[in-house]
C-alpha cells in the first residue's frame, strides 16, 4: 500500500485549518509477500509529538511561529518530542557568529514545549561546510561538531514502554563542502548491533532527517542543473531498509522535504512529517502547512495525526 498525503492538490482543495487526518499503520503487513518477523513483544501504549525542519532564524517571524507552535504542542497529550532534524537555518553557509545566535535562539524558544526532547541532526544543523562560510574546518565546532556540542550524539537509541527508538545520521559531509543523504559504515555497524541485542520480538520506531524512502522526486520538478550530489534521500537507504526486514519496525519518521508523505514498503510505513516552518517560512510546501505530528503508538500501531498551528507568513510563496 501506498498512501500520499502531499498531492499539491490535498491541501489546496480541502482547505485544511487544523488537522490533516490520521492513518494507522500496522506492524501487521497485509500482503503475503512481506518479511518474516518474531512475534511482536507487548509494550504500553503512549503518544509522542514529531517535529522537524522548524528552521528558526529572527526573519519572517520564524521565531514567532516556533514559539507558536511549542506553545500549542505542549498542550498535547505526549510523553515527549521527537525532533526530526534542521532545527536552525541555516549554519551550513554562515559565520560563526550567525550560527551561535541561531543556535541560541533555538534553544531559547525550545524551552516552550516543557517536554523532554530528542533530537536527529539535519544538514542545517552542521557548521560552515558550504564555501559561502567563513568558518575553518579547524573550528572546534565545525560541521557535527556544532550539533553534538549543544544537542549530544548524532547517532544513538533510547527505549520507552517497550519500544525501542533508534536516531540515526543522515548526513554524510563531502570533500568538496556539500553534503548528500548517507548512513556511513561506521553508523551502520553501530546499527546491526544495536537491533541485534535488543529482546527478540521489541517493537522500533526509527527517526532520520533526510529520508530513506520517498518518492519526493514524483512530486517536485526537477532542478534546472542537476545537483552534484544526492541531497533528497539517503544513497544508500537500501543497506538500512534491508536490515528493517528482519525486526518489528512499527515506523520510520523523516523530515527534510517538508511534505507529508507516507511510502509502505515491506510492511514498514515511512512517514515523512512536513515541517514547522512549512515552505521556510513563506506559506505552504506542496501543499503542506506548517505543522506537527503526533503520534500514537498502541499494540504494535502507530497513528500519526498532523496539526497545522495557525502561522500566518508575511512573505507569501505557495507551492
Amino acid at each position: 500500500m501506498i498512501k500520499h498525503f502531499s498531492r499539491r492538490s490535498f491541501l489546496r482543495n480541502s482547505g485544511v485549518a487544523g488537522l490533516v487526518t490520521a492513518t494507522t499503520f500496522s506492524q501487521r503487513p497485509a500482503f503475503a509477500l512481506a518479511p518474516q518477523r518474531p512475534p511482536l513483544k507487548p509494550h504500553e501504549p503512549f503518544n509522542f509529538l514529531f517535529i522537524t525542519d522548524t528552521h528558526i532564524e529572527p526573519e519572517l517571524n520564524a521565531a514567532v511561529g516556533c514559539h507558536d507552535c511549542f506553545v500549542q504542542a505542549s498542550k498535547e497529550k505526549a510523553d515527549f518530542a521527537l525532533h526530526g532534524g534542521d532545527h536552525v537555518y541555516d549554519s551550513m553557509k554562515v559565520s560563526r557568529a550567525r550560527s551561535l545566535a541561531l543556535r541560541d535562539l533555538y534553544t531559547e524558544t525550545a524551552q516552550t514545549l516543557h517536554l523532554p526532547v530528542y533530537n536527529t541532526i539535519g544538514n542545517h544543523d552542521c557548521m560552515g561546510i558550504y564555501n559561502e562560510s567563513d568558518v575553518l574546518a579547524s573550528d572546534p565546532l565545525y560541521g557535527k561538531k556544532f550539533y553534538q556540542d549543544r544537542f549530544g550524539p548524532t547517532y544513538y537509541s533510547f527505549d520507552h514502554k517497550g519500544v525501542h527508538f533508534i536516531v540515526l545520521d543522515s548526513i554524510g559531509i563531502t570533500d568538496d563542502h556539500s553534503y548528500e543523504g548517507r548512513i556511513n559504515e561506521a553508523q551502520l555497524n553501530w546499527l546491526r548491533q544495536d537491533l541485534e541485542h535488543m529482546p527478540v520480538g521489541t517493537p522500533v520506531i526509527v527517526s532520520v532527517h533526510i529520508p530513506l524512502v520517498t518518492a519526493m522526486e514524483d512530486y517536485d520538478a526537477p532542478p534546472k542543473q542537476a545537483p552534484k550530489h544526492m541531497g533528497i534521500r539517503v544513497i544508500n537507504a537500501w543497506e538500512v531498509v534491508d536490515l528493517f526486514d528482519q525486526y518489528n519496525v512499527l515506523a520510520v519518521f523523516q523530515g527534510h522535504t517538508h511534505v507529508l508523505e507516507t511510502v509502505q514498503w515491506h510492511g514498514v510505513p515511512y512517514i515523512t512529517g512536513g515541517a514547522v516552518s512549512g515552505n521556510w517560512w513563506h506559506g505552504t510546501r506542496l501543499g503542506t502547512p506548517e505543522g506537527y505530528m503526533v503520534v500514537q503508538v498502541e499494540n504494535g500501531r502507530v497513528t500519526p495525526s498532523y496539526r497545522t498551528y495557525g502561522f500566518q507568513t508575511i512573505s507569501p510563496h505557495n507551492t
